[in-house]
C-alpha cells in the first residue's frame, strides 16, 4: 500500500533543540524522584528523546508507561478514555511527568493526571509535545508545551493514523491526494 505525501510542520532540528530546552525548564521545577511516565502510544518516541535530555541536563528519572486510548482507529476523540495498560510503579509521594505527545480535547490527560493524584502522587506535571489551544472539552493545562500546533491531524514522531507514519523522524501533515 502507498502511503500520501507528508508535508514537514517541525523539522528534526527543531523537535531536538525544543527537547533540550524543555529538559532545561522541567529541570528548573526542581523534581523530587521523578517518575517519567509516557502515555502511550503516541509519545514514546518524545518520551524517549525528553528523558535522554533530561539525563543530560543532570536529571535521573525512572521511567513508565500508561497506554490509554480515547482515539482507537479514529482520528476524533471518543470522549471515553479507556486504560488498556496501567502503571507498575508505586507513585505516592513522587513527582510524576506526565508526557503525550499532543493535548487537545483534554480528556486523556485529566483522566491520567486525576488518577495519578489519587493514587498519592506528590506532584503531577504534565508536559506535552503539542498543544493545539481552543480545542478542550475538559479544563487542564500543559506545564511544559513543546509546540504550538496548528489545527490538523499530525503525524510523525510517534504519531500515526490507523498506524501509520509513526516512524517519521519528523511531525507533518498528510497531504490530501485529488
Amino acid at each position: 500500500m502507498s502511503l500520501p505525501p507528508v508535508k514537514v510542520l517541525f523539522d528534526e532540528n527543531r523537535i531536538a533543540a525544543r527537547n533540550r530546552e524543555l529538559a532545561s525548564e522541567i529541570s528548573a521545577a526542581a523534581p523530587e524522584n521523578l517518575l517519567v511516565i509516557a502515555v502511550l502510544k503516541g509519545s514514546f518516541v518524545f518520551a524517549a528523546d525528553l528523558i535522554r535530555a533530561l539525563h543530560a541536563s543532570g536529571q535521573t528519572p525512572e521511567m513508565e508507561f500508561l497506554h490509554l486510548s480515547s482515539y482507537r482507529d479514529a482520528t476524533v476523540s471518543s470522549g471515553q478514555v479507556d486504560i488498556l495498560r496501567d502503571v507498575q510503579s508505586e507513585v505516592r509521594g513522587r513527582d510524576v511527568l506526565l508526557v503525550d505527545d499532543i493535548l487537545e480535547s483534554g480528556r486523556t490527560l485529566a483522566f491520567a493526571k486525576d488518577l495519578l493524584a489519587a493514587r498519592g502522587a506528590r506532584r503531577v506535571l504534565v508536559c506535552v509535545l503539542l498543544e493545539k489551544p481552543g480545542k478542550r472539552a475538559v479544563q487542564i493545562d500543559a506545564d511544559f508545551i513543546g509546540f504550538e500546533c496548528p489545527d490538523y491531524f499530525v503525524v510523525g514522531y510517534g504519531m500515526d493514523v490507523a498506524h501509520a507514519f509513526r516512524q517519521l523522524p519528523f511531525i507533518g501533515v498528510v497531504e490530501q491526494l485529488d
